[in-house]
């Protein structure tokens, strides 16, 4: 198991639990550093609590006590705490420097990283990378965002093998060393405003994933993008753009029939697997940034051949009796689920509904020219309401949870349509992740035969 090299602080006030606050005060403990750990709903008899404590991590539950502060060399944060929390916003007031998670990374690897980010098609970017190096015998692991901590992958990787790494705009906001050998750009759109308050914010956060990189690294980009275009104009790495729009030499790029690296011939399009415009974004991104870490144009040419998806990200479910059921539960924002149903053109019924962040769904409306009837969940459901009846969706119906959801979806079909959950909100009014949200979805599917 590998260990810190030169980290520069000794006593360590971990903010929030969860699995990244438990992994990085497992691991500071574990490097003889002093650590305390404050998480505000957590309890003494937790087990993850109770674990510290044998390796000798003072937690502190309940409440939020500035005097943690005291003797304090530096914060590891949750990602996800925001930074108007009293324990933050106090730090920053004595220059205490505060870090997430994957900033650890830094000090326990040097091996190479790829790391993504984007508002929209991390995940699945990730796992297409991941197995395209895989698939031309290169050793990798994944990590991060996608649901497996950073510093628990790091401490167990091997000389030869890379991590691939899904990057989020929490994590990339708590970083200062942390530099991947090629950093992936998907795309930018307004996204999570409730937490960094303004767009420029949020793109200056996503912009963190090249700071720190020079001329040997790589910035993988979207050249379709004009706002991500313009971020990377300030990076100092080798850019290496991709494009659905033109040709770019220097890149991945596609015509109508195949995808191409450069002058390369990776696939023809009719052989790729994954449906949506918006995934071959996300293929010709990782293309990129496979081809530049030695994966064969053989091996990138199979997984494309046969990825169909990632779990809750337009992921198919079943035919039942000639209707197509798809769980897009990962499709938290009104651009994600744009893109989810500009993915079919037949008949389509939309599950709907979530958090409400305080947006409309007018957005949608384009994009609801298919869809035949929209069943509404959640705290949004009323929003989701109005912008059907804009739209001139006559048949809405409004149910408790997904699976009431999935059920009246099915009442509602005929054969040939797709039934398409894709909230286009968070899930945290009703459900813990996305992935409860999608996986109740699932379940709820297969018991209706």
């Amino acid at each position: 198991m590998k260990k810190l090299i030169d980290f520069p602080y000794n006593s360590i006030l971990v903010l929030g639990l969860a699995k990244s606050g438990t992994a990085a005060a497992k691991l500071l403990a574990n490097n003889g550093k002093r650590v305390i750990v404050n998480d505000l709903h957590a309890k003494d008899t937790d087990q993850a609590v109770q674990q510290l404590n044998k390796l000798g991590v003072q937690v502190v539950t309940g409440a939020h006590p500035t005097s943690l502060l005291d003797k304090v060399d530096v914060v590891v944060k949750n990602p996800g705490i925001p930074y108007e929390n009293i324990i933050v916003s106090e730090a920053e007031l004595r220059n205490i420097p505060v870090i997430t998670e994957v900033e650890l990374t830094s000090y326990l690897i040097t091996n190479p990283i790829i790391g993504i980010t984007g508002s929209n098609g991390k995940t699945t970017t990730t796992t297409l990378i991941h197995e395209m190096l895989l698939r031309s015998s290169k050793q990798a692991k994944i990590a991060g965002n996608i649901g497996k901590v950073a510093t628990e992958v790091a401490e167990h990787l091997e000389e030869d093998e890379t991590m691939v790494i899904e990057l989020s705009s929490f994590q990339l906001m708590g970083i200062k060393t942390f530099k991947p050998k090629v950093a992936v750009f998907l795309n930018l759109f307004e996204a999570h405003l409730d937490y960094h308050k303004t767009l420029e914010n949020y793109a200056n956060a996503k912009a963190n994933i090249f700071q720190n990189q020079d001329g040997d690294d790589f910035i993988v980009y979207n050249a379709d993008d004009q706002r991500v275009v313009e971020l990377v104009s300030q990076a100092r790495s080798t850019k290496v753009p991709f494009s659905r729009n033109n040709v770019s030499i220097d890149g991945a790029w596609c015509d109508q029939d195949y995808v191409y690296f450069r002058k390369e011939k990776i696939i023809a399009q009719k052989d790729v697997a994954l449906v949506g415009t918006h995934n071959l974004e996300n293929i010709l991104a990782a293309v990129c940034a496979a081809k530049l870490m030695g994966a064969t144009n053989v091996g990138i040419a199979h997984v494309l051949s046969t990825f169909t998806g990632v779990k809750h990200r337009l992921q198919f479910v079943k035919n039942i009796n000639g209707r197509l059921f798809y769980n897009d539960s990962k499709a938290t924002n009104v651009l994600a689920t744009s893109k989810a149903l500009a993915s079919f053109s037949q008949p389509t019924i939309l599950l709907a509904g979530g958090l409400d962040r305080g947006n409309s769904f007018d957005e949608l409306i384009p994009y609801l020219k298919h869809v035949k009837a929209l069943v509404v969940f959640g705290q949004t459901a009323h929003k989701l309401e109005e912008t059907a009846s804009k739209a001139g969706i006559e048949i809405v119906e409004s149910v408790d949870n997904v699976k009431q959801a999935a059920q009246t979806a099915y009442q509602l079909s005929s054969p040939k349509d797709v039934i398409l959950l894709s909230p286009a909100c968070a899930s945290w009014d009703q459900y813990r992740t996305f992935e409860e949200r999608g996986d109740m979805f699932v379940d709820a599917v297969h018991t209706l035969e």
